[in-house]
C-alpha cells in the first residue's frame, strides 16, 4: 500500500486518547469554539480505557484551612528532588482548585464529604498536609465517568478502537499535519488531517515485569515523539508504586495496586518474618515518598526476607476490620476476588512500575516544539520531576488536559491546512506492515525477555554494569523482533499484529529510559544508582532530553530553571507574610 492510496479524513482538532487529559482537552476545546470539529480517537472504548479510569486514591488539592497552593507546591518541588519545572508545578497547584470545583460543580462528579459538608481529603506519602480529594477509592471510575458522559452528550466526534501509529508533519516539516491510525476493527489505514494534535495517550510502563497499567498501554505516544524528533526529559525517573497486589504469577491481577491511602491511614508492611521494616529506613516510615518506600521493599526482597511469592505484606487489621471495610471497599472486594483478607489479614504487595514522570518537553499552555503538537498527561515531562506525589496524577491530566483544550481551541480558527510528508507516511506504512509479510514467531517470549531484562537491570535500583547489560540486550531483542513476524495475514482485528506493535513501542521507549539513567550518574527520587548513591549538588540541578536523530539516541543535559524557589529555600514564609 501506498501513501496516495490511504484514506484521508479531516477535523480541526485531534485529541489522541481518552483519559483525563484527553476527555477534559476536548471538553473545553469545545466550550471554548463550538463551531471547532474535535475528534477524540481511542485504542480502546472511549470511557473504558485509559490509566485515569485506573485511579484509586484521589486529586491533590489545596482547599483546607491551613493549606495552601504554595504548600502543595513546595512539596511537589522537594517530592520532586528539585527536578520539576517550577512553571508546571506552579500551574499544577493552582489550577487544580480551578479543576476540583469544575469536577464537582459543572461535571457533576460525587466525591466523600465530611459531616459539615466540606470535601473530604484524606493522608497520601509524602505530602504535609491531608489534601486527597477522593470517592473512597474509586476516584478515577468517578472522573471519568462523568468526562464521558459530557463528552458523549456534546457534539464531539469518537474514533474508538483506532490505533496511533505515526504523527505526520507537513512537508516542509515545521508543523504538525495529522496522524497516521489503523482502525483494528477492520485493519486499514487512515490518514487524519488536523490542524492541531493532542497528545494525550498516557505512559504505560509496562516493560518492567510488574506494572499497574493494563498490557495496552506500551507507551505509543513517547515512541511516536521520538521519531518525530521532539525531546524526552526525565525518562530516568520510572515511578514504582511501593504495594502492588502479588496474586501469583497465574493471574493479571498481579502488579494491579493497592492504593497509598492504605499506607497513609496507617497500615503497615511486614517482611516475610512478619516485622516491620521501614522505621529503619525512613523517619516516616510507611508514610514516605514512592521512591523511598519502593527501595525499602526491594531491600528485603534482596536479602531473602520474603513472603511466599517473593514480596512483603501488607496489614490493616490493627485499625479496625470493619473501618477498613468501610473505608477502602474497592481494595477489599479486590483482594477478596484473589482470595485475600485485607481487612482482617495480611496481603502479598511488590513494587509495581506505575507511572513515568518523564516524557514530552512542553510548555506550560502545552504547546510541543513541533507547532500544532500539543501535549497533556503522562506523555509530558517536567511537572513532577524525579518523584510524583501521589494523588498529583490526575490533577496534572485534567489541568493540562483543560489548558491544551481551550489553547487548541484559541489557536486553530486562524490556521489553513497543512499539506501531509507524504515521504513521512509511506515509511510508517512499510515499518508498520512489515511484520505481516514475515514467518510468525513468540512475542510472548520477546515480552517476557524485555520485562525481565527491564526489572532486573534498569529497574528499582541500577548501576552502570547493569544498565549497559540492558543496552546491550535491548539491542538483541530489538534484531529478534524485526526478524518475528505475524503468522496471521488478515487484518480485522488481528490482536497478534497489534501485540507486535505494543512491543516495537515498548523496546523503543525502554532505550530512552536506560540512555538516560546511564546518564545521571547520581540517584535522585526514583532513579536510584548503587554506584552513585548521593544526591548530588541540587543548586546545579538538570534534566536529562533524550532525542533522535537519523535513528540513533542522543542524551543531553538542560539546567533547572529555579524561578520561583531556590533549593533550601521555601515559599511558605512568603505566604504566611
Amino acid at each position: 500500500m501506498s501513501a496516495a492510496d490511504v484514506p484521508v479524513r479531516q477535523t480541526d482538532v485531534l485529541i489522541l486518547g481518552s483519559g483525563g487529559a484527553g476527555l477534559f482537552a476536548a471538553l473545553h476545546a469545545h466550550d471554548t469554539a463550538p463551531g471547532l470539529d474535535i475528534t477524540v480517537a481511542v485504542k480502546g472504548l472511549l470511557g473504558k480505557c485509559g490509566c485515569t479510569r485506573m485511579v484509586q486514591g484521589g486529586y491533590n488539592v489545596a482547599l483546607a484551612e491551613g493549606d495552601s497552593p504554595e504548600r502543595h507546591f513546595m512539596d511537589t518541588i522537594e517530592g520532586g528532588k528539585w527536578l520539576p519545572d517550577q512553571e508546571l508545578a506552579w500551574t499544577l497547584v493552582n489550577k487544580a482548585v480551578e479543576r476540583i470545583h469544575e469536577l464537582e460543580n459543572e461535571l457533576g462528579c460525587f466525591f466523600d464529604r465530611n459531616a459539615d459538608g466540606t470535601l473530604h481529603q484524606k493522608a497520601f506519602a509524602g505530602q504535609t498536609f491531608d489534601r486527597t480529594v477522593h470517592k473512597g477509592d474509586l476516584t478515577g471510575i468517578e472522573i471519568i465517568n462523568r468526562l464521558a458522559e459530557q463528552v458523549w452528550a456534546r457534539r464531539i466526534h469518537r474514533m474508538e478502537e483506532h490505533r496511533a501509529v505515526e504523527l505526520v508533519p507537513s512537508r516542509d516539516g515545521r508543523r504538525i499535519a495529522g496522524v497516521l491510525m489503523i482502525d483494528i476493527r477492520t485493519g486499514e489505514f487512515v490518514l487524519v488531517r488536523a490542524k492541531a494534535v493532542l497528545l494525550a495517550t498516557g505512559g504505560g510502563p509496562t516493560m518492567y515485569r510488574f506494572h499497574t497499567p493494563s498490557g495496552d498501554k506500551s507507551c505509543d505516544g513517547l515512541s511516536m515523539a521520538l521519531r518525530a524528533g521532539l525531546g524526552l526529559r526525565d525518562m530516568e525517573m520510572v515511578q514504582f508504586h511501593p504495594t502492588g497486589l502479588l496474586a501469583g504469577t497465574d493471574t493479571r491481577m498481579t502488579g494491579t495496586v493497592l492504593e497509598e491511602g492504605l499506607r497513609g491511614s496507617g497500615g503497615y508492611l511486614l517482611n516475610g518474618a512478619g516485622q516491620r521494616f521501614m522505621q529503619a529506613v525512613d523517619a516516616r516510615a510507611e508514610r514516605a515518598t514512592r521512591d523511598i518506600v519502593s527501595r525499602g521493599i526491594y531491600a528485603e526482597m534482596r536479602a531473602g526476607r520474603t513472603s511466599p511469592n517473593g514480596g512483603v505484606y501488607i496489614e490493616m487489621a490493627h485499625l479496625g476490620p470493619e473501618q477498613v471495610r468501610r473505608q477502602f471497599k474497592g481494595m477489599v472486594e479486590r483482594c477478596a476476588d484473589c482470595g485475600f483478607d485485607l481487612a482482617g489479614g495480611r496481603v502479598e504487595v511488590v513494587p509495581t512500575a506505575h507511572y513515568m514522570m518523564g516524557g514530552v518537553l512542553f510548555q506550560p499552555d502545552c504547546r510541543t516544539a513541533l507547532t500544532g503538537l500539543y501535549a497533556a498527561g503522562e506523555d509530558t515531562g517536567g511537572v513532577h520531576g524525579a518523584n510524583r506525589l501521589g494523588g498529583n496524577g490526575v490533577a496534572n491530566s485534567t489541568v493540562f488536559g483543560g489548558i491544551a483544550g481551550d489553547a487548541m481551541a484559541q489557536w486553530v480558527p486562524a490556521q489553513d491546512w497543512a499539506e501531509p510528508d507524504a515521504a513521512v507516511v509511506q515509511a510508517a506504512l512499510v515499518r508498520v506492515q512489515a511484520p505481516l509479510g514475515r514467518r510468525g514467531g513468540d512475542l510472548h517470549a520477546l515480552r517476557e525477555q524485555l520485562s525481565t531484562l527491564m526489572w532486573d537491570d534498569a529497574g528499582i535500583v541500577r548501576d552502570a554494569a547493569g544498565l549497559n547489560r540492558a543496552l546491550a540486550a535491548l539491542a538483541v531483542l530489538r534484531g529478534e523482533l524485526d526478524r518475528t513476524g505475524v503468522a496471521q495475514a488478515a487484518r480485522p482485528y488481528n490482536m497478534t499484529w497489534h501485540d507486535w506493535l505494543n512491543l516495537e513501542s515498548l523496546v523503543h521507549v525502554s532505550e530512552a529510559i536506560v540512555r538516560a539513567a546511564l546518564a545521571r550518574e547520581d540517584s535522585r527520587g526514583a532513579h536510584f544508582r548503587a554506584d552513585f548513591p548521593d544526591v548530588r549538588d541540587l543548586e546545579h540541578s538538570w534534566f536529562s532530553v533524550v532525542a533522535q536523530h537519523d535513528g540513533a539516541m542522543q542524551v543531553s543535559r538542560q539546567p533547572v530553571q529555579f524561578t520561583r524557589v531556590q533549593p533550601g529555600q521555601t515559599l511558605l514564609e512568603q505566604a504566611a507574610a
